[in-house]
């Protein structure tokens, strides 16, 4: 590995999700990957950028994981650790303090990770936020039975879809608080929030922070899901949004910045608009999608936003928005969600093979394939597949995702 290149710890980035791997290529920074437990990495197809692979079991060992990091930093010094995995924040924020490299701090991860924490520094810095009720235990669900319905309980660790649930009415609180506790509790530890449910378009906002200076770098549409169960199915970057609307945006996703303390690094914010108004549902502090933001920012703007995450992740400035550099806009950018709609044992997805030979389309990533078991929601398995592509104009990419909802189909059968 060359000493001239900085160097990047990426803790637990699937090889399958490619635009990360790509930036760091682009920007000259060698990776070393820590792989995720459940991925089998065949070091002979590794991305050029990886420089070497890591296991570390931060879930099982955290103590044991960090130790592992410090003594590999004092034989062979890297320059800053990061991740696009929700879950890891906190971890990456603790080993970046602990070895002196370029973070967040522990506080900021946790404003980041914690909704209930989040909402509380949100609502405290004078920003549109719903009402809302933390929960540390499902028998307070009484507690929220004061709020307006319909309203949506989440994980207060969640990522994705996990967990999150809308309970239409006050008689049906006590049931949604239960089957989300027993999500928690089987796979993401206590801890739930209840909060009154949003209506309105929702969006994504790409940002970067550097040195306490937010730069929102794109907007995108992300549908105008209803629940109960809230699963994505649409990303169309740039959002069409009149300027006075987009500008409430950035003003309101600077402030969130602030009121967690996040000042250096990528962010992936979703909001609804209600009234005109933004109304923050969550703020992660990574880039969004495992890497699909990247691809978005990038080819809607031309910035390498992941490039520049990296950069940042090192101590190093972002190169994108040096004095005199203006991005300039470069069409339209999308990502197709593929919807699981159902459960069970897979047994045939159609349609993602004729997409693989379509102009439009960048990448075809597909996660889920025949055999494997979807569970039923609220519980999240993961989306069958991302269908990544560009056009000249955002209506252009809508109408190609209309396109994508009857030419894709996934099959089950009965587990």
């Amino acid at each position: 590995m060359s000493t001239q290149q900085p160097c990047v710890v990426l803790v637990y980035q699937r090889t399958t999700l490619p635009w990360v791997f790509e930036s760091a290529e682009r920007a000259g920074i060698r990776l070393i990957l820590v792989p995720r437990p459940d991925e089998t990495v065949d070091p002979d197809r590794l991305p050029p950028a990886v420089a070497d692979v890591l296991r570390l079991d931060i879930d099982g060992d955290r103590a044991g994981a960090l130790a592992t990091l410090r003594k590999l930093h004092e034989t062979t010094p890297f320059q800053g650790i990061c991740t696009l995995y929700d879950p890891a924040v906190p971890f990456v924020a603790e080993a970046a303090g602990t070895l002196g490299l370029p973070g967040i701090g522990r506080d900021a991860a946790l404003g980041a990770q914690d909704k209930r924490v989040m909402r509380e520094r949100l609502a405290s810095a004078g920003l549109n936020a719903p009402r809302f009720v933390a929960m540390k235990d499902a028998s307070a669900w009484e507690d929220a039975a004061h709020l307006d319905f319909p309203v949506v309980v989440k994980p207060a660790h969640g990522f994705s879809s996990l967990g999150v649930t809308k309970a239409e009415r006050p008689d049906e609180l006590r049931a949604v608080v239960d089957e989300v506790w027993q999500v928690c509790q089987d796979t993401l530890g206590e801890g739930l929030i209840v909060e009154e449910y949003l209506d309105g378009p929702e969006f994504a906002v790409e940002s970067l922070a550097h040195h306490g200076e937010v730069t929102v770098c794109a907007i995108g549409y992300k549908g105008e899901p209803e629940g109960p169960y809230f699963e994505e199915s649409v990303y169309r970057a740039p959002a069409v949004l009149p300027e006075a609307v987009r500008d409430a945006i950035r003003r309101e996703v600077t402030a969130a910045h602030t009121a967690l303390g996040i000042t250096d690094g990528p962010t992936h914010t979703e909001l609804r608009l209600r009234g005109g108004r933004p109304y923050l549902l969550e703020l992660g502090a990574r880039i969004g999608g495992s890497g699909v933001s990247g691809y978005i920012v990038r080819n809607v703007t031309g910035l390498d936003f992941a490039a520049d995450a990296l950069r940042i992740a090192t101590g190093q400035p972002p190169r994108s928005f040096r004095p005199g550099h203006s991005p300039a806009a470069t069409g339209a950018a999308a990502n197709y969600i593929v919807p699981c709609g159902g459960s069970g044992r897979i047994t045939a997805i159609h349609g993602l093979d004729e997409l693989r030979a379509d102009p439009r389309v960048d990448h075809v990533v597909q996660m889920l394939f025949p055999g494997d078991v979807v569970r039923p929601y609220p519980d999240f398995t993961g989306y069958p597949a991302f269908v990544l592509s560009r056009h000249a104009t955002t209506a252009e990419a809508e109408e190609f995702h209309r396109a994508l909802e009857t030419a894709i189909r996934v099959e089950y059968a009965p587990v």
